[in-house]
């Protein structure tokens, strides 16, 4: 719906007096505000109501003589800014909730929501039009799925990337609640294999946030594709055509509601049933074992009630099952201290032989032997890693870039090769499928935040499906006469005696090019004549530097520095197995710091420790 306002001639306009509000961009004072002059009478400009009840001019027409703009570029910048700061890597996070006593701003608004899920289905022609290009195939609506999971603004926005969907003239498939590995699952299960998938979660992020993952059947999108979605959507945003829909108060058509998950638990329920080596209750396999989960209030409630029990798992003392996107109770994230304390309790209290903590979304896990000890990070992945190497002799086993030496060591003496990559799933994942490829042979790829991928689940990460490993791995070990569970498969790992993570933020506007300059400048110091004595540069580094720290006995310790994937600051990781060893070596590196980088970058986090 338009309506329109007369500009008279040559008297200027203040934006703000036309309740013109430009989607949660950064507003200006009124002395800052935008003029429009129109030098002829009856020219005009429209404005359209956008999916969040604000105003946005749309466009802007001549009638009959030259207009004049100032300031309209300024306007445009911003907004396109406003777009492009939603990346996140390979998927798309912004604030999506006005939360009470906050300062941050809205940056997910449905109408941008909107435009980005336009600028998913324009892509989906595109890609549709390619592979058909040579092929006689009948032509037919793409078929999309969209799937959230329980946060506050779930529903809001889904209804608005239903709408661009529609608009775009895709068939849109409502799957409801659903995690994030189910979406991708969604393309390719028989009775679904969609075109396309959208999910809307923020992961373990707070309950303001919002964000969008998006998949094909070969997989989810990347870096480059984001930023390609994002400039299309603003460009579309600045059309006549952009998704100005009042209200919301339709849909084009009605989406279809399908029951994805139902067909998802039982894909992992026969995945787990074919783990099993031997079981003479083939419809009850999980019979006799006592595993919880803590699914801390997000989407992944259901491996509990629809995947374990029905194989006959006793799952008395799971907790946090029921959706509420407020996370009461904690937030769902494995690596989260007091998440992993309240699983820890819970198994201990319930007498359980596992207990498995999931994140938001359900692409993320961490577990709880039966002695009420945390399962993740490094344990996590020598868990895997032990699993993987007894399938796959002497592969390779990929993680990030901050897994410890311990790990490295476990990992050898299994058979395997550690190749220690760079931070952030879709890296890991991306190399992973590279070194298949050149014919290396690399079944697992995980970071220590819990995402980890298989190549024999399509290379997705999927929390869930790491679980079924374990649980599997869990009841073969019983069946071998092994009663003392799952942690008797990293018998032998070597764990730090201190490690930390510091967050050193970056002072300037141009903090790439700063964070850049300092960890340049580390490398020089590391390998150069004042190098401190028994710091060594690491053979192999893809992110930052690591450097080896020789410490007393033939102990070992190493630090990374390296600048965040999305974030003004560089992350510090120090690892040590002597006692105030993580001190030692800050000190060394704050006395080099300090005298040159103290104006570009907060040392506080360092000072602490060394008070």
């Amino acid at each position: 719906m338009f309506c329109h306002a007369i500009w008279r001639a040559q008297q200027p306009v203040r934006l703000e007096k036309l309740c013109f509000k430009k989607d949660a961009v950064r507003r200006r004072t009124a002395a800052q505000s935008t003029f429009f002059h129109g030098v002829r009478a009856n020219s005009r400009f429209w404005l359209s109501k956008s999916l969040d009840g604000q105003s946005i001019v749309s466009k802007v027409v001549q009638n009959d003589g030259a207009l004049s703009l100032r300031g309209t570029l300024h306007v445009d910048r911003e907004e396109k800014a406003a777009f492009l700061e939603l990346q996140n890597g390979s998927d798309i996070r912004g604030v999506a909730l006005a939360a009470e006593g906050s300062r941050n701003r809205v940056t997910l608004t449905p109408s941008r929501s909107a435009e980005i899920a336009g600028a998913f289905a324009r892509w989906l022609k595109r890609m549709r039009s390619e592979e058909t290009a040579t092929a006689s195939v009948p032509a037919r609506a793409l078929r999309v799925a969209v799937g959230r999971d329980p946060r506050l603004s779930g529903a809001q926005l889904r209804d608005a990337v239903i709408c661009a969907l529609q608009n775009e003239g895709c068939e849109v498939f409502d799957v409801g609640l659903a995690t994030t590995p189910a979406m991708f699952m969604s393309t390719v299960l028989g009775g679904f294999e969609y075109d396309g998938a959208l999910m809307l979660t923020a992961s373990h992020l707070p309950p303001d946030r919002n964000g969008m993952k998006f998949f094909t059947r070969q997989g989810g999108t990347d870096k480059k594709q984001i930023r390609m979605l994002l400039e299309d959507a603003y460009e579309h945003s600045t059309l006549r055509d952009a998704y100005h829909i009042d209200g919301l108060t339709a849909y084009v058509a009605a989406p279809r509601r399908v029951d994805l998950m139902s067909a998802y638990a039982s894909y992992l329920r026969e995945c787990i049933q074919r783990s099993i080596r031997s079981s003479s209750r083939s419809t009850e396999p999980l019979g006799g074992a006592h595993i919880i989960v803590d699914a801390g209030n997000g989407a992944a409630g259901f491996f509990a009630t629809d995947v374990l029990a029905p194989l006959g798992a006793d799952i008395t003392g799971s907790q946090f099952l029921d959706p509420d996107g407020s996370f009461p109770n904690h937030v769902p994230n494995p690596e989260d201290q007091l998440a992993m304390r309240m699983a820890c309790e819970a198994v201990l209290k319930s007498g359980a032989d596992l207990g498995i903590v999931f994140d938001t979304d359900g692409d993320r896990c961490g577990f709880v032997d039966r002695d009420g000890k945390a399962i993740n990070r490094n344990r996590l992945i020598a868990l895997l890693a032990a699993i993987v190497l007894r399938e796959h002799p002497g592969a390779t086993i990929l993680t990030d870039s901050v897994t410890s030496n311990g790990l490295a060591e476990f990992i050898r003496s299994h058979g395997g090769r550690h190749f220690r990559y760079r931070k952030g799933y879709k890296n890991i994942i991306d190399k992973a499928c590279e070194l298949n490829e050149s014919g290396i042979d690399c079944p697992l790829a995980i970071e220590t935040s819990g995402h980890g991928a298989m190549r024999e689940n399509y290379m997705l990460d999927d929390g869930a499906y790491l679980a079924v490993k374990i649980v599997s791995e869990l009841i073969n070990l019983r069946s071998q006469g092994d009663n003392n569970g799952i942690v008797s498969l990293i018998e032998g790992l070597s764990e730090p005696l201190e490690e930390r993570e510091f967050r050193l933020n970056l002072l300037t506007e141009n903090y790439k090019e700063t964070g850049k300059m300092i960890v340049d400048a580390f490398h020089d110091f590391v390998v150069g004549s004042g190098a401190p004595k028994g710091w060594t540069l690491e053979r192999e580094n893809y992110e930052g530097w690591r450097v080896a720290v020789e410490e007393l006995d033939g102990r070992a310790g190493w630090l990374l520095l390296r600048q965040s994937l999305h974030d003004p600051l560089l992350p510090l990781n120090v690892e040590s197995e002597t006692l105030g060893g993580v001190a030692h070596i800050c000190r060394i590196l704050y006395g080099w710091a300090k005298p040159r980088f103290a104006d570009v970058l907060d040392l506080s986090p360092l000072e602490k420790v060394l008070s």
